[in-house]
């Protein structure tokens, strides 16, 4: 069977749990490739099994980029303390007019790769400036594929790719374009990032975490940033740590607002895979301009 002819209703969840495993680098290819086999029945093979789960960036990129309605560029950042000289795409309506709210976005645990720099594109359409760091700057930054990208992101220390990130922050912030309102929105590794940088940051406007790990609860009383939080229902294994987020987030009277949606998996705001479900992620995203919108302007 065709990948193309295969319906996302077709394929157990045991398959999507077992993709997630894999691109959190828990299961080596290999291995994934073996328990994989055992799900490829019914005219399904393993090929058009692994062809149907991977990314499609040649055709769900939203926002090109060359698009006329935005001016973005390269532009290279110092992260003295994370990994030097950085870059990353920096993105801005090309009709702005004024300063405006600024947001940091943070890839996947695979780099900058297509469609984060789209999603940074699309953020700043919606009248911000964006910048989107590649924390594989100094591994010669993405490689062009994400399974390679995984790799190369292992080999950094995420302490050093979260100073990256703060340094981005600040450069952002102190940018002619910006009004010196930033917020950061990151998904799956870059979740994690945004729910750190809310405890690093003291002067963070916003933080928007998607399916993100939680920072330690004893760092909680950090915070001073307002939080929008996303969760994707089925997905047990970042799930598992909100419960005592949200104890701390309440004992310390932070300022949270948490949405768990119901039957989507990790990666569900991806419109690259077939773990993409766009009624929650257009949900989540609307929510997530729309407390920008209040937090940045």
């Amino acid at each position: 069977m065709d990948q193309k002819n295969i319906q996302k209703e077709d394929i157990s969840q045991e398959v999507f749990d077992l993709y997630d495993d894999y691109a959190h680098n828990r299961l080596p290819r290999r291995l994934f490739m073996e328990k994989l086999s055992l799900y490829a029945v019914g005219g399904l093979t393993v090929g058009s099994l692994m062809s149907f789960l991977m990314p499609d960036y040649k055709d769900s990129i939203r926002v090109k980029e060359d698009d006329p309605r935005l001016k973005s560029e390269t532009i290279t950042y110092d992260s003295p303390k994370g990994g030097g000289k950085m870059k990353g795409l920096l993105s801005k309506p090309a009709d702005a007019k004024g300063k405006l709210g600024g947001i940091i976005v943070v890839h996947e645990n695979r780099g900058l790769n297509p469609h984060i720099a789209d999603v940074a594109r699309r953020a700043a359409l919606a009248g911000f400036v964006t910048l989107a760091p590649d924390a594989l700057t100094p591994l010669g930054g993405y490689p062009g594929n994400d399974d390679q990208g995984r790799e190369l992101q292992s080999k950094r220390d995420k302490n050093e790719m979260l100073e990256d990130f703060i340094a981005a922050y600040e450069y952002l912030r102190q940018h002619p374009d910006c009004n010196g309102k930033v917020g950061v929105v990151g998904f799956c590794f870059g979740g994690g990032i945004a729910n750190l940088m809310a405890v690093r940051v003291p002067t963070l406007s916003a933080a928007v975490p998607f399916y993100g790990g939680q920072p330690p609860v004893d760092q909680v009383p950090q915070i001073q940033a307002p939080l929008l939080i996303h969760y994707a229902g089925l997905d047990t294994r970042v799930n598992e740590g909100w419960p005592a987020y949200e104890a701390a987030l309440k004992v310390n009277h932070k300022d949270y607002t948490a949405y768990i949606y119901p039957n989507v998996n990790h990666g569900f705001n991806n419109d690259t895979t077939p773990r993409y479900d766009k009624e929650a992620a257009d949900l989540a995203w609307k929510r997530t301009i729309e407390f920008f919108k209040e937090k940045l302007s």
